[in-house]
């Protein structure tokens, strides 16, 4: 069965973005098995900290290698990918060989996708997300969900996605599947 990793870019206990995570995560389930990257002890990156890679690194590496693809769910902070979430992400892209720094990285031909909840600045972000996977060397799978956040949610925490976003990530889902060789 296909792995695909889920990054959700908020990392706040229960967040909007963890909800619409679990929603792709039913639109997976029987067809590949979905684990969440646990990121939240990555440190900012700096070249000081390469040659000795942090644990959290290490392992978020390990994370991205044994999966088959890779689904980001990001929110828009300020019109722009979470800095939070764009530092894992140059982690992720660094080469695992440092004596080659132009060589492989974790991420290196991986497939990947994104999907946005945010109440503004969509637009902005997949575009940025469609200029960075590329770049970083990876196989990107343009068929971004995007949605906002329901006003109820504000109030009560709970992200309901409507039925054409759930249509949206199972096409989406199915996309990803048929991208992975």
């Amino acid at each position: 069965m296909k792995k695909i990793l889920f990054i959700v870019g908020s990392l706040r206990q229960g967040s909007f973005d963890q909800q619409f995570a679990q929603n792709a995560e039913k639109a997976l389930e029987g067809k590949a098995e979905v684990s969440y990257l646990d990121w939240a002890q990555v440190p900012v990156f700096s070249q000081d900290l390469e040659a000795d890679i942090p644990a959290s690194v290490q392992a978020a590496r390990e994370a991205v290698l044994a999966a088959d693809a890779i689904w980001v769910f990001s929110p828009v902070y300020n019109f722009a990918i979470p800095g939070s979430v764009k530092n894992l992400l140059d982690w992720l892209s660094r080469a695992l060989d440092l004596s080659d720094t132009t060589g492989a990285s974790a991420l290196n031909d991986k497939v990947t996708t994104v999907s946005i909840l945010a109440n503004g600045g969509h637009e902005p972000v997949a575009e940025a997300y469609r200029t960075l996977f590329p770049f970083i060397r990876t196989k990107f799978v343009d068929e971004i969900t995007t949605t906002r956040v329901n006003d109820s949610a504000w109030a009560d925490g709970k992200f309901i996605a409507t039925d054409e976003v759930i249509a949206n990530l199972e096409k989406q889902a199915d996309a990803v599947l048929a991208a992975i060789d």
